[in-house]
């Protein structure tokens, strides 16, 4: 069993940044791959960027390319996304997730989720 707990929501103007944390508990977190989801009300759920448990692959979905930075310590079972460039479009709940790789950059799915933080991009 994995528990996901997330940080670093809030409100910010369009072009500002944020950066989310996921702290991971359980004994087995590092060798998940770890992500962050995303959805805005009346909007399907969508993958936004994974890393791999080898903390060197990662996915980005084509919308935050060269804005956003996915990163991993599995020492310390914690998992970050940078964002940067924000835009209105990247308002949403974000949720961190953990599961195997094609999973969750293929189906769009995970096996664990974290409670959801909000972002908020003013324009």
């Amino acid at each position: 069993q994995v528990q996901l707990v997330e940080s670093g929501g809030g409100l910010v103007q369009a072009g500002g940044s944020l950066r989310l944390s996921c702290a991971a508990s359980g004994r087995t977190a590092s060798m998940y791959a770890m992500g962050w989801f995303r959805q805005d009300p009346g909007k399907e759920r969508e993958v936004v960027a994974v890393i791999h448990w080898n903390g060197v692959i990662t996915y980005y979905v084509n919308s935050v390319k060269g804005r956003f930075t996915i990163s991993r310590d599995n020492a310390k079972n914690t998992v970050s996304l940078q964002m940067n460039s924000l835009k209105s479009e990247d308002t949403a709940v974000y949720y961190c997730a953990a599961g195997g790789w094609r999973s969750m950059v293929v189906r769009g799915t995970a096996d664990y989720w974290g409670q959801g933080t909000q972002v908020i991009v003013s324009s």
